[in-house]
Order: C-alpha cells, then sequence, then structure tokens
C-alpha cells in the first residue's frame, strides 16, 4: 500500500506558477512510476503527465507541454509537477498516482493508488 497526499494547489492569475508536490508513504518510493491527472467539473479525469520510477524519463499530455515539468526526489518520496504560464483551463483538481508496472499510462487504469487531490484555481 503506498499513501499519497498532494499538496501545493491554490487560486492564482493566469500566467502565473504553481508548483505541486506529492508526498508518499508507505512501500518503496522508487518502486513505482508516478502520475498526475487533472479533473474539472463535468468532465473525466484526464492524464496530464507522467515520470518513471528513475525520473529520466516523462511523459505530457499535449495541452501542458511546455509549460508543466514533472520530477520526482526519490530520496523525499515526492514527486513535483511545475505548472508555468497557467491558463484557465487549466482549473482542476490535480491528483497524483502511482503506477505499479511499466510507466506512462495514460488511462486511470493503469494506476493502483491515489492522493485524494489538490484543488487549482486559475482566474481569468
Amino acid at each position: 500500500q503506498v499513501h499519497l497526499l498532494e499538496s501545493g494547489g491554490g487560486l492564482v492569475q493566469a500566467g502565473a506558477s504553481l508548483r505541486l508536490s506529492c508526498a508518499a508513504s508507505g512501500r518503496t518510493f522508487s518502486n513505482y512510476a508516478m502520475g498526475w491527472f487533472r479533473q474539472s467539473p463535468g468532465k473525466e479525469r484526464e492524464f496530464v503527465a507522467a515520470i518513471n520510477r528513475s525520473g529520466g524519463f516523462t511523459l505530457y499530455t499535449d495541452s501542458v507541454k511546455g509549460r508543466f515539468s514533472i520530477s520526482r526526489d526519490n530520496a523525499k518520496n515526492t514527486t513535483y509537477l511545475q505548472m508555468n504560464s497557467l491558463k484557465f483551463e487549466d482549473t482542476a483538481i490535480y491528483y497524483c498516482a502511482a503506477q505499479i508496472q511499466g510507466w506512462g499510462a495514460v488511462s486511470r487504469d493503469g494506476y493502483a493508488y491515489w492522493g485524494q487531490g489538490t484543488q487549482v484555481t486559475v482566474s481569468s
């Protein structure tokens, strides 16, 4: 079992930056690939970014490429999502998730463990 806790969300103006953190506890963090998803009201939860176990490979959905950056610090059992040039349409609850097999899954089904989420609101 892995417990995930997101933090760092908030209310910002368009063009601003935020850094989300996801702290893991329980089993060895480096055994899991990690991902970030987001969900807006009335919409399905969608894939945002993923990172492999070592942090050497990353994957992004097209709408955040060049603006968001996923990273991890295995010594701190934490993964991050740096979000720059935020847009109104980035407003959502952001969730981190842990993937057991492989890495880079873009479907919710690929992840075994989820955090509670952190709200990001971007005002236009």
